[in-house]
């Protein structure tokens, strides 16, 4: 959701708010203080309860509230959903530090000297190798956004590569082989992990040339997926066997329109979730103009509603049942 002119000049405009680190350092101390004694004995039951499993939907709901309030530009709200967020955070160190796995400062600890290690051309070499760098970038990047991002993928690649024998593990077996795809982690929303698994195999030159070489790549998906389907007569009741085959071509095609989103620069993520968006406000378009529940109206008389939705909230227009009745009736004609 972009921001409109007018909001983007009042943003350039205003003056930087520099953050206070004194009262920041005590704010967050009260937090760890407070999440603490909502788990002790003798705090809260509901908070005492809960367990690494049974808080992590939680912490999903809670990031996509945070990106909510973004896309909305609602500051304010913003800064309450970041501590629900933050909140997440010391649920989990307190859970750990309860059972003797690590507290918030073995947390903050890490993000610290990670930040120091991957940032050489801010803190120097010296501080950045204190932190735990084996890699060789070079600091001179220049002001260059992509400089620094090269030497950060190179600095985080290093992180996983182990000293010693990288063709056993533990056991003394021989190990998987690492790939350049295994810094894209599985952990990933799917839209995500699909746009960073193309972007890592296009570093080795494994990749659709431009955007225009995807449209027969669709086409080629859509066949296949269409083909599959036919199989199964379209019905969920399906073999469980080609369900199966219809889930990996419908995953092939969507695994398509992400990296054709990548070619056109465009977020697949945040793509889906404004066409979210106005799905809802179509659909409300139509049930506020629809002259009885939508249920009971013909599938023409609802493509209409629709065509008129798309229409109005296009060209901004204020709902009027006048010309929602005006077009049904000419889809009844």
């Amino acid at each position: 959701m972009d921001l409109s002119p007018e909001s983007s000049h009042a943003e350039a405009s205003r003056p930087n708010k520099a953050t206070d680190a004194a009262r920041a350092a005590a704010l967050f101390e009260q937090s760890v203080a407070i999440m603490a004694r909502l788990r002790a004995p003798g705090g809260c039951p509901w908070d005492r309860e809960q367990s690494f499993d049974s808080i992590r939907t939680y912490t999903l709901e809670e990031t996509y509230e945070v990106l909510d309030a973004i896309e909305r530009r609602d500051f304010p709200h913003l800064a309450e959903e970041l501590g629900d967020l933050l909140l997440q955070v010391l649920f989990y160190a307190e859970m750990a530090a309860n059972e003797s796995r690590f507290t918030i400062a073995d947390v903050l600890d890490h993000l610290n000297r990670k930040l120091v290690r991957r940032h050489p051309h801010v803190f120097g070499d010296e501080a950045s190798r204190a932190a735990g760098n084996r890699a060789y970038v070079d600091r001179a990047v220049e002001g260059s956004a992509a400089a620094v991002l090269r030497d950060w993928e190179e600095i985080k690649a290093a992180e996983k590569r182990v000293p010693g024998d990288a063709h056993q593990n533990s056991a003394g077996r021989p190990a998987r082989t690492a790939t350049r795809l295994d810094n894209v982690q599985r952990a990933l929303p799917a839209l995500a992990e699909a746009a960073k698994l193309g972007g890592n195999a296009r570093k080795s030159g494994f990749d659709w040339t431009n955007w225009r070489d995807l449209l027969p790549k669709l086409d080629e998906e859509i066949a296949e997926l269409k083909a599959e389907a036919e199989k199964t007569g379209g019905e969920k009741d399906g073999s469980s066997r080609n369900n199966a085959r219809v889930e990996a071509e419908l995953g092939d095609l969507l695994f398509t329109v992400v990296n054709l989103s990548r070619h056109l620069g465009v977020d697949a993520e945040m793509a889906l979730r404004g066409c979210n968006v106005r799905f809802r406000e179509r659909f409300r378009e139509m049930e506020l103009a629809a002259p009885r529940p939508l249920e009971e109206l013909s599938a023409d008389e609802l493509e209409a509603l629709w065509e008129a939705a798309k229409r109005k909230l296009a060209d901004g227009v204020e709902s009027s049942s006048t010309a929602a009745s005006a077009t049904l009736a000419k889809a009844d004609a």
